[in-house]
């Protein structure tokens, strides 16, 4: 009896690598152009024509398999390789070196406006992305009311994209891309767009998806969400491929190993486009002493610096807190405490936010802050994914003081009586 032949796995990528040049002026010049700036400035020309010559590697040498119908889950901190690897996968950019081999049509969720063309309506860029994967106008006419209504743009339709707000772009963005059935789905970071209700619609859909047996490839920050989707998950660190594996092992080794967490150089990036971005954050103890451990008794005072180049109104800061598991346990923002911050405009300048916190619910160990700033449902501002982290060491903790184990990701001492009667 002959044996069955294994079935290709539905993605392999082979020594892929991307090179990048730094600093290469997008605005391209005239011949002319370019002769009258090296007379005028001639040190100047010579300073950018080296820049140009720079080059870094956002990713090197990535190896690695994708079984049809698995979920795969794709970790690591900014500036990892993360975007760029799926950029690879969904055909929008090229590698420099290595191949790629997908078996399959691609649906893509990537950063804002991806595979949109400004200019087309809501309706037409369905249609558009539905030619893409490959899809007849009748296979899209069966999906097309589908669409609309999770995304929640029907009184927009027949408006031109370019009109759209990030959050609507993004909406209507998952919806295409998770409801045309191409048989890869490629997401990243769509957790981070939108209110509670519609991140709560893209678990759901994401669910049925991977119910549905299709691949699909996972970016993102939130550690409890990919646990829950992903049977398998790869960690990314400067470009290389530390780990491939299981997904709980990878997510113990990416938060106990410091890869998580940035020095402050993670705050220096290109943020010329961003209206708002992150620039530090500290944390202080009752004395006004900058530290990263603390005892469960302290309060600690969260300082987030952020920078706008643009006056805004409605900003929201948010931090989150997670554990050694990468769950997190607490989240919280300015409008918490003052829902007037809904309405603040702030103008261009530099800001800070804090934020006082009791941590007597904290149990011994480490624990990672995430930051992010949105304008609810109209647009993502930043994030800076584990942007630092502290430790609680206290002699008070529960388990060291009767020497047993406790359940429970906090722990809160609740005053307990007993009596006979």
């Amino acid at each position: 009896m002959t044996a069955s032949k294994k079935e290709e796995p539905i993605i392999e990528v082979k020594h892929l690598s991307k090179q990048y040049n730094i600093g290469v002026d997008t605005t391209y010049k005239t011949l002319s152009e370019s002769f009258t700036s090296a007379v005028k400035q001639p040190i100047k020309t010579l300073k950018d024509f080296r820049r140009q010559n720079e080059t870094f590697w956002a990713l090197k040498d990535v190896n690695f398999e994708v079984e049809r119908g698995e979920v795969l889950g794709i970790i690591g901190r900014n500036g990892a390789g993360k975007s760029t690897l799926l950029k690879i996968l969904s055909r929008i950019t090229s590698p420099t070196q290595g191949e790629v081999r997908m078996r399959g049509r691609v649906g893509s969720l990537l950063e804002v406006g991806t595979g949109f063309h400004p200019e087309l309506s809501g309706r037409e860029n369905i249609y558009f992305n539905g030619s893409i994967l490959g899809m007849k106008k009748k296979e899209i006419d069966e999906k097309f009311d589908e669409i609309v209504k999770f995304s929640g743009v029907e009184k927009f339709l027949d408006t031109p994209v370019k009109r759209y707000s990030s959050g609507m772009q993004v909406r209507l963005a998952f919806s295409v891309a998770a409801n045309l059935d191409p048989e890869i789905l490629v997401v990243d970071e769509v957790l981070a767009v939108g209110d509670a209700a519609f991140q709560e619609k893209c678990l759901g859909k994401m669910s049925e998806v991977v119910e549905s047996g299709r691949t699909v490839l996972f970016v993102s920050h939130n550690m409890g969400a990919v646990q829950n989707l992903c049977q398998r998950c790869i960690l990314l660190n400067e470009g290389h491929l530390i780990t491939n594996g299981k997904t709980a092992d990878v997510i113990n080794y990416y938060l106990n190993t410091g890869l998580q967490v940035a020095d402050k150089s993670i705050f220096k990036r290109d943020v010329s486009k961003k209206k708002l971005f992150f620039t530090d954050i500290n944390l202080y103890n009752t004395k006004g002493e900058i530290r990263t451990k603390f005892t469960s008794d302290e309060n600690i005072l969260i300082a987030i610096n952020y920078n706008l180049n643009v006056q805004l109104t409605g900003a929201q800061i948010t931090f989150e807190i997670f554990d050694q598991n990468g769950i997190c346990i607490l989240s919280s923002t300015n409008f918490d405490s003052n829902i007037k911050m809904r309405t603040l405009s702030q103008k261009p300048g530099e800001y800070i936010a804090t934020c006082p916190i009791n941590v007597d619910f904290l149990r011994n160990g480490l624990y990672y802050i995430t930051i992010s700033s949105s304008v609810p449902n109209i647009e993502i501002l930043d994030i800076v994914e584990f942007a630092t982290r502290f430790e609680i060491e206290s002699p008070l903790d529960i388990t060291t003081l009767l020497g047993q184990s406790r359940k429970g990701v906090i722990f809160k001492n609740f005053v307990w009586q007993i009596n006979q009667y």
